[in-house]
Parts: structure tokens; C-alpha cells; sequence
């Protein structure tokens, strides 16, 4: 198991009182492993003492204004892709077929393109594997790292770390087709009804922010912390 996807994975999921107790267990974990770099780990352990060490609601009331309320920061994947047509269903379940492959166990709730469903997949790959998976959709995750840094977000050092773990630079081509995706304001709120009205008949859970999202509890009760450096995954630095 990668454990630095694990832990991104529950970065990106909808804050929790258990995230915020397993933060310095995470943040040991990352340097423990030193998959990232030393600059992308310290930013991203500045994240996640961030969420932790701040009040439990408004860390959630900031996670669903920026990816639940901004649909251009959209943690689903295929969002971005191919919005509402039905070729994101074609793509949903070729990757579902992925997850099961590898033995994923992935709940009816969860949408196989949220970002932190697809990180907790790469984990269970053989590092070289994960890197050329990640790659496959870089240029979207450096986008949307972009969008994040220009919002002075601590969520952009999550995004950057996953572009820093692709070892690859991200098509030039591709990310400016993403770029002109339209950036609409969180607090249009006739945008955001229309958008609920859509998700209505969309495949997939409800709003992380009214269910509790069981999907980040669940991340943080799949994570297994190692007790000592991996030899294999030190070897790669």
C-alpha cells in the first residue's frame, strides 16, 4: 500500500472530527514514507494542520463553498470531462470496472470519479503503476490547482502534490481547453439551484455536506499507518 495516496485521499474528503484527530498520525505518515518532496510535504502537512486546528463546521462550511458550491472545483473527475452527457456514465463504469479489478470495495454512495475514491485506488498499485495512472489525468488536477492557488485555498498544496507525484509536466494543449472552462461565482445562487436541480437526476450520492459523507469516514477507517519506512517506496527517492 501507498500510503501518501491514502493520505491525500482523506485530505480531499469532506472534513471530519476523526480527520482532525488522525492529523498528526497523517502528517507523520507522509514524512515517514517520503514518496512527496520535502517542499510538497511540508505543504501539504501545513494543510492539514490547518483543517485540523480549525472549528470543526467551518472547515466543512469551506470545503462545500469551494467543491461542492464551485463547479469548476469539482472533485469529480469526469465533471470536467464530460459534464452531464452520457459518456460520463461509459467512463464511470469503465473505471468502476477498474476499482473492482483490483479488488477495490467501492460503496453504492460513491462516485468511482471522486478525486479521493481514485487516490485511495492508486494506493493499492504497485508505485510505478499508480504514477502512470495519475498521469492520466494530470493536466485536470494541475488545473484545478490552479484555480485553487488563485483563491489562496490551502487545498492547491493537495493538488500540486498529486501533479509532483505524476513526475510528468502536464499537456500544454489539455490544460488550456480545462482553463476555459467557465469559472461561475459560488455565490450566484440561481447557478446554484440549477445545479441541484441537475444532480437530481444524476447517478451517484447525495451532497457530502448533507450526508454526513460516510466516504471520508470510511477512507480514514480503511488507512493503515506503517510503523517504519518502506524500503521499496525509499528506494524510488
Amino acid at each position: 500500500m501507498i500510503v501518501t495516496y491514502k493520505v491525500l485521499s482523506a485530505v480531499l474528503a469532506y472534513p471530519t472530527s476523526e480527520f482532525q484527530a488522525a492529523a498528526q498520525d497523517l502528517v507523520e505518515a507522509l514524512h515517514r514514507e517520503r514518496l512527496l518532496p520535502a517542499e510538497r510535504r511540508a505543504a501539504v502537512a501545513a494543510l492539514i494542520s490547518d483543517i485540523a486546528e480549525a472549528d470543526l463546521l467551518d472547515a466543512q462550511e469551506r470545503y462545500v463553498d469551494l467543491f461542492d458550491r464551485t463547479r469548476s472545483l469539482s472533485l469529480h473527475l469526469f465533471e470536467h470531462v464530460h459534464g452531464e452527457s452520457r459518456d460520463r456514465g461509459q467512463a464511470m463504469v469503465s473505471l468502476l470496472e477498474r476499482y473492482q479489478a483490483a479488488g477495490l470495495d467501492v460503496a453504492a454512495r460513491e462516485l468511482p470519479d471522486y478525486i479521493p475514491l481514485f487516490l485511495e485506488f492508486l494506493s493499492t498499485l504497485e508505485i510505478a503503476e499508480a504514477r502512470e495512472t495519475l498521469a492520466e489525468c494530470v493536466h485536470l488536477l494541475a488545473v484545478l490547482g490552479e484555480r485553487l492557488r488563485r483563491r489562496d485555498s490551502g487545498y492547491a498544496a493537495a493538488l500540486e502534490a498529486l501533479v509532483a507525484l505524476s513526475q510528468v509536466v502536464p499537456d500544454s494543449d489539455a490544460l488550456a481547453e480545462l482553463r476555459r472552462e467557465k469559472i461561475e461565482d459560488p455565490g450566484d445562487l440561481a447557478a446554484l439551484d440549477r445545479r441541484w436541480e441537475e444532480a437530481e437526476v444524476r447517478f451517484g450520492p447525495s451532497d457530502a455536506a448533507s450526508d454526513g459523507c460516510p466516504r471520508a469516514d470510511g477512507i480514514l477507517r480503511r488507512m493503515t499507518i506503517p510503523t517504519a519506512p518502506i524500503s521499496s517506496l525509499e528506494a524510488e527517492q
